[in-house]
């Protein structure tokens, strides 16, 4: 088993995923109409059919990719060493935002 998980690492690694969705500009995405339209599109579309949840999920997506650029997540670890003080709250946010998830998803009707 963890020979499957050796493979998955080494394709990030060999593939740089890891840095490039660090170096993504986020300014420059979100000023690129090539994105813009087709984002604002989905946006009405998903006002138009009243799926709130959907919307709801897709801004925890978005508010999750912003902060893990944040300059508190890259100091997170200090010469290769988690710091435990700073790990624990981004633990505590992503339990709820995943609690939130799986509430939107399978704890309600619509």
């Amino acid at each position: 088993m963890s020979n499957f998980f050796q493979k998955i690492l080494d394709f990030f690694q060999q593939t740089h995923v890891l840095e490039q969705i660090r170096d993504v500009d986020a300014a420059g995405l979100f000023t690129n109409p090539w994105f813009m339209v087709p984002f604002i599109g989905l946006m009405g579309y998903l006002v138009y059919k009243k799926s709130f949840r959907d919307l709801a999920i897709l801004g925890i997506f978005i508010g999750v990719w912003w902060f893990s650029g944040t300059d508190y997540m890259q100091s997170l670890t200090v010469k290769g060493e988690i710091q435990i003080g700073k790990i624990l709250p981004v633990l505590a946010g992503g339990a709820a935002a995943l609690g939130v998830v799986i509430y939107l998803l399978f704890g309600r009707s619509d």
